[in-house]
């Protein structure tokens, strides 16, 4: 058995929570937040056997796509706030970051 661990931007979250109840996986969201660009972001939680991962893992692909937004920058701190100039930057966001875990055991109570 496997956990699988997704991160994915919130806005492909409705789309995969939809795929996943849909192909029958049973999976538990969290909502976290980016480091990067402190965007919300929502982590599944998906145990499956080892023979399913790899379908897991398509149902993933397919429902998060990587997309460009355009971000404006932070201000420096305690720098000259008069020579900084915010121009947005364009930056990959979106698809989706996953680990997969063995499971030694698992209960369901």
């Amino acid at each position: 058995m496997k956990l699988i661990m997704a991160v994915v931007q919130d806005k492909d979250s409705v789309k995969l929570s939809d795929a996943l109840v849909k192909a029958d996986y049973r999976a538990t969201k969290l909502a976290s937040t980016g480091g990067f660009l402190k965007a919300g972001n929502t982590t599944f939680l998906i145990g499956t056997e080892d023979e399913k991962v790899k379908d897991v893992m398509r149902i993933i692909k397919e429902n998060c796509q990587s997309r460009e937004q355009l971000v404006a920058p932070i201000s420096p701190m305690g720098g000259n706030a008069d020579s900084y100039v915010p121009y947005p930057v364009e930056v990959q966001v979106g698809g989706a970051t996953v680990f997969v875990l063995p499971v030694e055991q698992f209960e369901q109570f």
